[in-house]
């Protein structure tokens, strides 16, 4: 038996994949981490602090729940959270009202979801339990979430994960880390190397080979790494891209059962904050919900900052497909103004700085995040088996209400070194 530390190339320098390094690294397992781009974070994308006045978040944002994982590491990097404050309000093609999140048939509802045994499809279980006109309101309400939040389809999407998400209390309270989550990344990174882990950029992985024991990673580039094993923290539609051994290709066709969604997102930054000036009650607005084509806005109460965030997630996202960064701005003008009563030309002249980007279009994401179908519990059993040399991680595999989040990456990372030590 060789004397040498076990050697694990693990691919992708997202959370998963750096929360998976330093727990191998500390235990002294030698590590590289291979990363397409020329920085740590994936999907968690910092936007310079002299752009948007703080350290604003070109991707994951929001703290979701309990996030234990994630709290315990804001603690240990020395950060803080900040809780969300504020008001939800809603336009509803004529006026701007406070949002109302009581439903009359909420009861209804969660006896519905109560009594369901067998899982089936968001859509499905609104028509099949309510398809009647005193139900729009609720339907309509249902969906959006389930496109927006989730960015997922309700012609696929788990009714027993939703289920879950809402009976438990869902995300009952949401922060943000103080420094964005750019900052837990640093943090994590430096962590990596200061126990040892090589973190190599610009190296994207076209194929992984299996032959006498041995494994070879291959990049497009030409480098080849050597190792013993292989951590996949890839977001799920790049699984398709890499050739793996047979094994591994056999359990990566599981991920096709897990839904996988794309997100749409705006900042503007404004010389001051308009929609307070303008409008004073909404002083304390926290979230603007619409039907607009950007239906989805945000301020980063209770910090003061002149930034209003757009959101678009789900299918729907592919009607804008076609649009650039600067087309997606205008589009996020054009729903303001819609919104607030105004010509766009009149809110892009206090416009100061301003970042879009469609996540479909990033070569290393293909989307934002994933969510759960009726067969993703099976389909992550089969991605989770450690069962040859090739394993998988990252937010797609975390079994917990709160898959798709930046907590589901950590703890999946967290989970998949522990199955490497525990072996």
């Amino acid at each position: 038996m060789s004397d040498k530390p076990e050697h694990i190339v693990i691919v992708g320098a997202g959370a998963a994949g750096l929360m998976a390094a330093r727990e191998l690294a500390r235990a002294g397992r030698r590590v590289t981490i291979l990363e397409a781009r020329e920085r740590c974070g994936g999907r968690i994308h910092p936007l310079p602090a002299s752009q948007f006045g703080y350290a604003a978040d070109g991707g994951a944002e929001f703290v979701h729940g309990e996030a234990p994982v994630t709290r315990g590491l804001v603690r240990e990097a020395n950060l803080s959270l900040q809780d969300i404050e504020g008001t939800q309000w809603s336009f509803d093609g004529t006026r701007l009202s406070r949002e109302d999140r009581d439903d009359p048939h909420e009861a209804e509802l969660h006896a519905a979801l109560n009594a369901l045994k067998d899982d089936i499809p968001v859509a499905e279980f609104l028509r099949r339990h309510f398809a009647g006109g005193e139900y729009a309101r609720m339907r309509r309400s249902i969906e959006r979430m389930v496109e927006g939040y989730d960015a997922a389809d309700p012609e696929r999407a788990s009714t027993l994960a939703l289920r879950e998400e809402w009976m438990d209390g869902g995300h009952a309270t949401q922060g943000r880390v103080v420094g964005g989550y750019g900052a837990l990344i640093e943090f994590l990174a430096a962590e990596c190397r200061r126990h040892g882990v090589a973190i190599r950029f610009g190296c994207v992985v076209s194929a992984i080979e299996e032959a006498g024991g041995a494994i070879a990673v291959r990049c497009a580039g030409g480098d080849v790494h050597g190792c013993d094993r292989v951590i996949l923290t890839v977001p799920l539609p790049l699984l398709r891209e890499i050739a793996l051994p047979r094994g591994a290709r056999e359990k990566a066709a599981a991920a096709d059962n897990i839904g996988f969604g794309n997100v749409i997102k705006i900042l503007l930054r404004f010389q001051r904050p308009w929609w307070r000036d303008r409008r004073g009650y909404l002083a304390d607005m926290t979230f603007l919900l619409s039907d607009e084509t950007i239906p989805v806005w945000w301020t980063q109460r209770p910090s003061e900052h002149p930034v209003l965030t757009g959101w678009f997630g789900g299918p729907r996202t592919a009607e804008l497909s076609t649009l650039d960064p600067q087309a997606l701005v205008d589009a996020g003008l054009d729903s303001l103004a819609t919104v607030f009563g105004l010509s766009r030309e009149d809110i892009a002249r206090d416009v100061v700085a301003s970042a879009a980007t469609n996540w479909a279009h990033d070569p290393f994401a293909r989307g934002a995040y994933s969510w759960a179908t009726p067969q993703t519990r099976e389909a992550q059993g089969i991605l989770a088996r450690a069962d040859g040399p090739v394993l998988f991680s990252g937010e797609a595999l975390y079994r917990g209400a709160d898959m798709g989040t930046v907590e589901a990456a950590l703890a999946s990372g967290l989970e998949t070194a522990g199955i490497i030590l525990r072996g």
